[in-house]
């Protein structure tokens, strides 16, 4: 007879983490080492049930007692969510997709029993699987050895069981870490409607609407044809981007929006999930303004064993509360360090797969589990890499199949080897060609689509989101933007950082203004003023960057929220220094800086890198901050050098600082809101931003330039050095809400001031009906 292999475990440290020690389990409980296991709790929603199983009476720890519906340890080398379906398919019979099951809370449990023989601790993964109605109890097939029954009982009911510490219940404390389970279902069930249309209101309330138009006469008819399909395959990043934020967004999108006539609440739930593209509200920090109680109902028919006249097993697609740190990249249940042990057992070109931008990473044993194979991966790690063309090959397809289209039919020859390019690049996965044609294009048509910023990658920022802006170029505003290409390279030698750091051969920018008629895909929350592209550090080292300005987007930020936003919060001798000239030169100037400073660098130890690489997640905050100040730095230099008019001289700053409190509302999740909160309360500790008596906030001209000056050498610095840790302490410090930033966002609030605009886009909905 084969004897069983004996289950081994990984111990853990007293926080969580990986030790890199695994031992047989009956050590591991033998001498009370920490380690990690499931819960998974199947819970009614109609009838408000639980379902409990009895454990067998052969069980080491609590026999013959009812407990969680299915829990088991994981496995050395295992994963969580893996080990949740198995464990739920192994005990039960239920085998669902890993969109049923939601990670609600870790609980970390210690206990002693069996006369101090088993010690448990122990941290609880606690899933969530919410069915419409209970599964038939004939419908599971019970493992002898672990299960004997099983029963459904009110989440209630059950409660008050545990409170009272039932004997025939395992016990869990009710009133410690255990509650949220309680808490979860009653805070989704119980909920007070009219409070939460109230709430929804006034989150919406924040985007003020607008509608972009763009003027099409000095388009050729050809061009027009081409926009039409231009403007389909821009829809398709949206479709794209919904995936790549959470893997069931796309059927809670299909949810909403079917019922968004069924209720007024259903109504302001569709409104604001279309203004973030997701469950979580992008000006609250990622906080989920939806829970799974809102999702899509999906039917999973051959999740059980048949039963006469029953369907099978309907289950709301679950999404996590907390923003998902990896969104769709990155299994859900992987850690940083379980990432870089496997990309460091890879080749080179495949390590650079791995953390490049346009690869998805997925698990072998979800692969095998849903496939339903045996087991006999040749790997010995979990992990494995998927490209772009691959993971999203149908709607890719789709989209390149009308770029071609569009590049068959266009007159401009550069736009024409841009619509092929991209096209070819969706397939091959190769960006390269298409980037260096978007840096080429001079047409009157303006696009950009494909994958490009890397913020929803909030691990490591390597992956980039689909994403698509059309517009139509406005020839007289990009005339007049030459000045700051022409000056890039006089910009870099003066930067206030350390020459050695400084690059020989930095290439202008090319700067494009237009009027934007139509945005998709990775354009959620915060409308973005302005782009520099491509991100992908060799063709910024072979062939720079380009920008692209949106005007009619600047226009409307700048009246409907910066005019209100200086009358309630700058000092009123400094109002009028606020002008849209200011605010339109900075956002250039930011722009331009993202090609200027440290990109590819030397570190210490002689090895080549990039700051994106060796700052990870700090990386986009602290970019940011770079380009919003060295910009501001930049524009003060070009007066200095006769440029540019003195008379903008006093007007950037005051309207920079009405900028920093528009920008810190987007939330200190997001990169530009943490960078402007940095320099903020740099420039205030700096005596450079004044709190008055009365609560405004003024510049004081004297301190401001130095201010400005030695922040901007602070962080090209960290950036040149690829100091991570500094780049860590430097947003820890400022990157807070101070104290005049709390009164002036709490005033905004009071008197209701749009934080954002919400466009609609009347010739793309018209090509789109």
């Amino acid at each position: 007879m084969q004897q069983q292999a004996v289950e081994h475990l990984d111990v853990l440290t007293k926080t969580g983490l990986k030790t890199g020690v695994s031992r047989p389990r009956g050590d591991v409980h033998r001498d009370g080492d920490y380690h990690r296991a499931v819960h998974v709790w199947l819970f009614a929603e109609r009838t408000q049930e639980l379902l409990l199983q009895r454990r067998a009476s052969c069980k080491d720890s609590w026999p013959d007692l009812w407990d969680i519906s299915s829990a088991g340890h994981i496995s050395a080398g295992d994963s969580s969510l893996i080990t949740a379906r198995r464990e739920l398919e192994e005990e039960l019979g239920v085998i669902l997709p890993k969109d049923a099951f939601e990670l609600i809370f870790i609980s970390l449990q210690h206990s002693v029993i069996n006369d101090g023989k088993y010690i448990n601790n122990e941290f609880n993964d606690v899933y969530l699987v919410t069915t419409l109605d209970p599964i038939p109890l004939e419908a599971f097939a019970l493992q002898e050895s672990e299960v004997s029954a099983v029963k459904y009982i009110s989440y209630e009911e059950y409660k008050r069981l545990l409170a009272k510490e039932d004997s025939d219940y395992v016990p869990y404390d009710v009133n410690g870490q255990y509650s949220q389970l309680f808490d979860v279902i009653e805070k989704r069930y119980k909920e007070n409607t009219v409070a939460r249309n109230l709430t929804l209101q006034k989150q919406i309330s924040r985007y003020a609407p607008v509608s972009l138009s763009a003027e099409l006469s000095g388009l050729s008819d050809l061009d027009r044809e081409a926009l039409g399909l231009v403007v389909k395959a821009a829809a398709v990043m949206d479709e794209i981007f919904l995936l790549q934020s959470w893997y069931s967004n796309p059927a809670l999108r299909d949810w909403l929006k079917e019922h968004a006539d069924s209720s007024e609440l259903n109504k302001l739930k569709w409104s604001y999930y279309q203004i973030n593209k997701s469950p979580w509200s992008s000006l609250d920090e990622d906080v989920a303004f939806l829970t799974t109680a809102d999702s899509a109902i999906r039917l999973f028919s051959n999740a059980t064993k048949t039963v006469r006249d029953w369907k099978g097993v309907e289950y709301r697609a679950a999404f996590s509360v907390p923003k998902p740190a990896g969104a769709n990249f990155y299994p859900p249940d992987m850690d940083k360090m379980e990432f870089d042990l496997w990309k460091d057992s890879l080749e080179k070109d495949e390590q650079k797969e791995a953390t490049g931008f346009f690869s998805v990473i997925k698990r072998h044993s979800e692969f095998i589990l849903d496939s339903h194979q045996s087991d006999n991966k040749g790997s010995s790690h979990d992990l494995y890499i998927v490209p772009y063309s691959e993971e999203y090959q149908p709607l890719l397809a789709k989209a390149a199949d009308l770029l071609h289209k569009a590049g068959d039919i266009t007159d401009s020859p550069s736009l024409k080897r841009l619509l092929h390019s991209k096209a070819d690049a969706f397939l091959s996965n190769n960006y390269y060609d298409s980037d260096i044609a978007w840096l080429e294009l001079d047409s009157k048509l303006d696009v950009t689509i494909g994958p490009y910023e890397t913020y929803e990658d909030k691990l490591f920022g390597y992956k980039a989101t689909f994403e698509a802006y059309i517009g139509i170029k406005d020839d007289e505003a990009t005339a007049q933007l030459k000045l700051f290409g022409d000056n890039l390279q006089l910009l870099e030698q003066n930067l206030p950082m350390d020459s050695a750091y400084k690059s020989k051969d930095v290439s202008a920018a090319p700067i494009r203004v237009i009027q934007l008629l139509y945005n998709a895909g990775d354009v959620k929350g915060p409308q973005t003023l302005a782009f520099n592209l491509p991100n992908d550090e060799s063709i910024v080292k072979d062939r720079g960057t380009s920008m692209v300005m949106l005007k009619n987007v600047s226009e409307a930020k700048f009246k409907h929220i910066l005019l209100p936003i200086a009358a309630a919060c700058v000092a009123e001798e400094q109002q009028e220094l606020v002008d849209f000239e200011s605010f339109f030169t900075h956002t250039i100037c930011h722009e331009c800086c993202h090609g200027i400073g440290p990109h590819t660098i030397t570190l210490p130890n002689g090895q080549k890198s990039t700051v994106r690489l060796e700052l990870q997640e700090f990386h986009s905050a602290v970019e940011e901050a770079k380009a919003d100040i060295v910009g501001l730095w930049a524009l003060r230099f070009l007066i200095s050098q006769d440029l540019l008019s003195e008379s903008l001289l006093k007007s950037m700053y005051v309207s920079f600082l009405a900028g920093c409190i528009r920008s810190v509302r987007f939330g200190l999740e997001e990169a530009h809101g943490k960078g402007q909160a940095l320099q903020f309360n740099w420039l205030y500790e700096k005596g450079a931003f004044v709190w008055n008596t009365e609560g405004t906030i003024s510049v004081d001209f004297t301190k401001i330039e130095e201010a400005v000056e030695s922040l901007s050498r602070e962080i090209l610095t960290l950036q040149a050095k690829g100091d991570k840790e500094a780049a860590g302490l430097l947003l820890q410090k400022y990157s807070v809400l101070s104290e005049p930033l709390k009164v002036a966002l709490k005033k905004l609030e009071n008197i209701q001031v749009p934080v954002d605009v919400a466009p609609t886009f009347p010739i793309a909905s018209k090509i789109l009906q």
